[in-house]
């Protein structure tokens, strides 16, 4: 055998005791007579000492031709380390060499393989398996294998079945871009890999498999960004007879069955607020409720004055930011600046300062006097210390860019600490949402999401006022999962069909498949998707989700190490009956 233990186990009790290692040349330190390597294997690093008093000849000197990253095993014993390391498990002993294997010799690498690395982020997606080797992404994978085991005990215990659905699908319209695959045996026609499993799912429910889950792979081709891969991993979950608050309650448990076996934290409340409630409070349905910073609206406070700006507006909105009070003219204008970038697109920025002696000095002094701005600090929580500030314009659009300046602030303020979890609910989303461009109507989830009951005679008067029977779950600012009670019958289908624009013939050439199970029985059924990568990075205190990935692309959609996507051969276009254009 290669190795009779790994090289992160051994300790004071395994002196005098006769063992074989293998792994990759972390370093060496070479004295003359006296030579030390470090060894490393995925589950740490043992210290191997050649001494030329106590090794063969042959053993000293090929140890001397040792470089970063050769591939070796050894055979020797347990000794006492003079010079212990309490940084590594392995720091009280060292291994005296008897027997040394080159396994095979390294190029030297591009980079150094330590946590705090000399490569780029360029060079080391190009060598991604030797980046694989470092602690910080080697770590990153074993933590994200163990949220996935955590997901599976969980659900496997509520009696939930894993079940895999097919890569090769019909292609659908379900938002994003489907990557397509030509079929070589059927001329001119495609599958799509798919977006999520969307409607597999549905018919696993049909099929009587009650409680359905998948962690699976899905595929979307769209614009990249840090935390968007072309390829992702979903933790897919589907149950028949069950409403929302069933639904709600399962993936709560979830959730806190990760934070407390994961990282060891007891989360007790899971707020739930509508839609509506979180565009007017934050400005985006996914708040960060970590902190504070609520909007306070000041239509009614800030208009009909003598200030020109807020009189033209639909929305004037305001945020208290906590002990910035004190902030130089030359922050403020960074922040006004910063509000104007392309990026959030805001035309200027009010500020008030909330004085230490309840006095106020703002940038519209001219405009409103003190018993004015004590009103706006009322509304918008503001304490002596602290500094409002206020944006005006188009109603979302200003939410949108308030909701930014939010986000920038509490992480220049420190206010989002990764080690502190504040997961909510966000219910009560539009079923459908009005696209400028096509002139119609959009399912703002998927055509699947049922109606609320309730709302069901909205959609001849007012289809922009129907509720769907949909729920996101929010971490930290992320949405980590959402999902929806599904339509279940072929009526209502048939009619959101009809909304959504399709024609008779287009909805049963799309989706003829599930219609027609619909007829046989269809449960009333619901289910909800985690985005895994997405929350791994979150419960791992991370922004971005590529270090939790293997092989990820870059933000061109690139996998520079085996250099996909990549032009195939003309016989091969020629089998597939493509022809470059």
């Amino acid at each position: 055998m290669y190795r009779s233990h790994n090289c992160g186990e051994l300790n004071a009790s395994h002196i005098n005791t006769e063992v074989t290692l293998a792994g990759w040349v972390q370093k060496s330190r070479d004295k003359g007579f006296m030579n030390w390597v470090d060894l490393r294997d995925r589950y740490g690093i043992t210290q191997l000492i050649f001494d030329e008093g106590r090794s063969e000849k042959s053993v000293f000197e090929l140890a001397k031709t040792l470089g970063r990253e050769f591939v070796i095993q050894v055979k020797g014993t347990v000794i006492e380390r003079e010079a212990k390391n309490k940084n590594i498990a392995t720091g009280e002993i060292e291994i005296l060499v008897t027997q040394l294997t080159i396994l095979n010799a390294s190029l030297t690498p591009p980079f150094t393989i330590e946590d705090e690395t000399d490569g780029g982020e360029d060079i080391r997606m190009k060598y991604r398996y030797l980046d694989i080797r470092r602690n910080p992404v080697k770590n990153s994978l074993m933590f994200r294998h163990k949220v996935a085991m955590e997901v599976r005990k969980y659900l496997s215990d509520l009696d939930f079945c894993e079940v895999e659905t097919p890569y090769l699908i019909k292609s659908t319209p379900e938002g994003a871009r489907d990557f397509v695959v030509p079929s070589r045996m059927n001329e001119g026609q495609f599958y799509a890999l798919p977006q999520s499993p969307q409607t597999f799912k549905q018919l696993l429910m049909v099929g009587g498999m009650d409680k359905y889950f998948q962690i699976v792979k899905c595929f979307r081709d769209e614009d990249l960004r840090a935390d968007r891969q072309p390829e992702f991993t979903q933790i897919d979950c589907e149950m028949a007879f069950v409403e929302q608050e069933d639904i709600l309650n399962v993936f709560e448990g979830l959730t806190r069955h990760l934070l407390k076996e994961i990282k060891g934290i007891e989360v007790d409340k899971f707020p739930r607020i509508t839609y509506e409630y979180a565009m007017k409070t934050y400005g985006n349905d996914k708040p960060d409720i970590r902190f504070g910073m609520e909007f306070g609206e000041l239509n009614e406070l800030a208009q009909h004055k003598e200030f020109p700006v807020f009189n033209a507006v639909e929305l004037v909105v305001g945020i208290a930011v906590p002990g910035v009070g004190n902030y130089t003219r030359k922050e403020i204008d960074g922040l006004i600046d910063w509000v104007k970038r392309p990026q959030v697109g805001a035309s200027g920025m009010v500020y008030v300062k909330c004085n230490d002696d309840g006095t106020y000095k703002s940038s519209v002094d001219k405009f409103y006097n003190q018993d004015d701005l004590t009103q706006w600090a009322k509304i918008t929580g503001a304490k002596p210390g602290d500094m409002i500030f206020v944006l005006s314009g188009p109603a979302d659009k200003t939410r949108g860019q308030l909701s930014a300046l939010r986000m920038e602030l509490a992480t220049r303020l420190g206010l989002r600490n990764p080690a502190e979890f504040a997961p909510l609910w966000v219910v009560d989303f539009p079923l459908l949402e009005f696209d400028e461009e096509s002139g119609r109507y959009h399912a703002m989830h998927h055509p699947f999401t049922s109606p609320k009951p309730e709302d069901m005679h909205l959609l001849e008067t007012d289809p922009g006022k129907v509720r769907a029977n949909a729920y996101d779950m929010v971490l930290n600012g992320n949405e980590i999962g959402g999902g929806s009670i599904r339509i279940h019958d072929k009526a209502t289908q048939q009619l959101m069909f009809k909304y959504l624009g399709f024609t008779e013939d287009e909805a049963k050439a799309q989706f003829g498949f599930l219609m027609d199970a619909f007829q046989f029985g269809a449960p009333p059924h619901g289910g909800l998707a985690f985005g895994l990568d997405r929350l791994v990075a979150i419960l791992g205190g991370q922004e971005t989700i590529r270090d939790f990935i293997a092989f990820p692309k870059n933000n061109s959609g690139r996998d520079v190490m085996i250099d996909a996507p990549s032009k195939i051969d003309d016989s091969q276009l020629k089998e597939l009956h493509i022809k470059l254009v």
